[in-house]
């Protein structure tokens, strides 16, 4: 969780430090006031990355060359980002250059609801393997090792098809793909049985229309399941060599929720699709609390008055509050200010890239930057 949070020079937000409710944040305002450009910085703090665009460079406010993020968490652990137009980025956690952003990751555990979060149901296979990786990874600490294992030793099977090495050259990376591949494989499979046990009671209660549905899961694991992974990609080499890359492995993989045995994307309103994301995250949370003590998720939602009428948000907001989360919740629904009514929740406001708390302004020039 950030008890702090320093934006310099990113998009449109010139300068700001605000310091957040370990609870529940309402970020209100008008389209394009810089609402979403709030919720982004927090997310590029806890990522090293952006959720809306491939390159740092496009975050930078346009009348500037370097932009500057700064956090402390809850234990005073103090974040700093700088990204520089001709020196590139810099990160520092604790004080420290930091030489891997899965360290950076793993400190901060980030969920995001996008505004266009029903498209979860549509996307490729990669959207999905990247939500379930984000729980084994901070549930499973071998698996990031195996992962990064894996696809170093995938990039070495496929640097000898595309060079058109001899079979047995390729064939070299087998042992070591298969060796990790599996592991990797287990570790979804047992996170996924778990996720779908934490995520009935969220999606019951979110969207209680559905509550008498049945819902199942199905792992698809990259490959044939009536072949051991080894032999099928000795079985598959030929095609491997005709298409340039290793088709088939835990890098393929794919898994998908079934409600009554259909598929959400053809089921579920637009509405009841994102309380099924909303519930899939809120059981991501609770799982890494249970399982690893860790109660400093931070939950990003863009928007969450797109698709959902009142009854729905107030469930949302409620559920939330009963949650080891601290939230961040974008939206021009002003009504939503009725909500707040615990000690732990504040409202800001964003107008122009200026943020204010409660009327009063949350500018501050001379804040802890990147050094």
């Amino acid at each position: 969780m950030l008890s702090q949070i320093h934006i310099n020079q990113f998009r449109n937000i010139l300068d700001a430090e605000l310091f957040p409710s370990q609870g529940i944040n309402f970020i209100l305002g008008d389209n394009g006031s810089g609402k979403t450009s709030l919720l982004e910085a927090i997310f590029v703090l806890a990522m090293g990355r952006s959720f809306r665009s491939r390159f740092l460079k496009n975050l930078v406010n346009y009348e500037h060359s370097r932009l500057t993020l700064f956090a402390r968490s809850l234990d005073k652990t103090p974040i700093g980002l700088q990204y520089d137009l001709q020196s590139g980025l810099q990160i520092r956690l604790n004080n420290a250059p930091l030489k891997r952003l899965s360290d950076l990751a793993f400190h901060l555990p980030v969920q995001l609801i996008p505004a266009n979060c029903h498209q979860f149901f549509e996307q490729g296979p990669k959207y999905r393997r990247r939500m379930v990786d984000w729980g084994v990874f901070h549930v499973e600490h071998q698996f990031n090792y195996h992962w990064q294992s894996y696809k170093k030793v995938l990039q070495q099977r496929n640097a000898a098809i595309k060079k058109h090495k001899p079979v047995s050259e390729i064939s070299l990376w087998d042992k070591a793909l298969t060796e990790h591949g599996l592991i990797i494989t287990e570790m979804r499979e047992l996170y996924l049985k778990e996720l779908i046990v934490h995520f009935r009671p969220f999606f019951k209660k979110l969207c209680p229309a559905l509550s008498d549905h049945q819902f199942s899961l199905r792992y698809m694991r990259g490959w044939n399941k009536e072949s051991e992974l080894a032999e099928y990609l000795q079985m598959n080499l030929e095609r491997d060599q005709a298409l340039g890359y290793t088709r088939s492995g835990p890098h393929a993989a794919d898994w998908s929720f079934r409600v009554n045995d259909a598929d959400p994307n053809e089921l579920l309103s637009r509405g009841q699709q994102k309380l099924f994301f909303l519930s899939l995250s809120m059981a991501q949370i609770m799982i890494l609390a249970e399982q690893q003590q860790r109660k400093n998720t931070l939950l990003l939602i863009d928007d969450l008055s797109s698709e959902l009428d009142w009854h729905h948000q107030k469930t949302v907001i409620n559920t939330l509050r009963e949650l080891p989360v601290q939230s961040f919740i974008s939206s021009t629904n002003r009504d939503l200010l009725s909500l707040i009514s615990q000690e732990n929740e504040k409202r800001f406001h964003v107008e122009h890239g200026i943020i204010s708390e409660k009327g009063h302004d949350a500018i501050n020039a001379g804040p802890d930057v990147v050094e």
